[in-house]
């Protein structure tokens, strides 16, 4: 009796794009799976205080929604926690933080 034929599958890097060419014109190569940081977010935004009322913009879970700053924390990038009008709490970049006044029109 003849042996099977084993069949292996397909290599995890067969799917890989080609290898840039090295020509000027070509399209600089950014890996799917690398982070994008915002090098921006250490400055922070200046004119927030406990209490204030601000949008979250951004991205994320409660992006657009208005909250009011609990609290307000200096560090390599500086952040508050915020409580929204939904009751929910959540640290977020003060950089995401759009100041509103006190009787927004939304």
């Amino acid at each position: 009796m003849p042996k099977r034929k084993v069949n292996y599958p397909p290599a995890k890097t067969a799917n890989r794009p080609p290898p840039p060419s090295g020509l000027p014109d070509d399209a600089p190569y950014v890996r799917p799976t690398v982070a994008i940081i915002d090098t921006t977010a250490g400055k922070g935004r200046a004119g927030l205080s406990v209490g204030a009322r601000v949008r979250i913009a951004g991205g994320g879970l409660y992006a657009g929604e208005v909250a009011v700053i609990e609290r307000l924390a200096n560090g390599v990038i500086p952040s508050a926690v915020v409580r929204t009008e939904a009751g929910k709490t959540r640290q977020v970049r003060t950089i995401d933080l759009e100041p509103i006044g006190a009787n927004p029109t939304t």
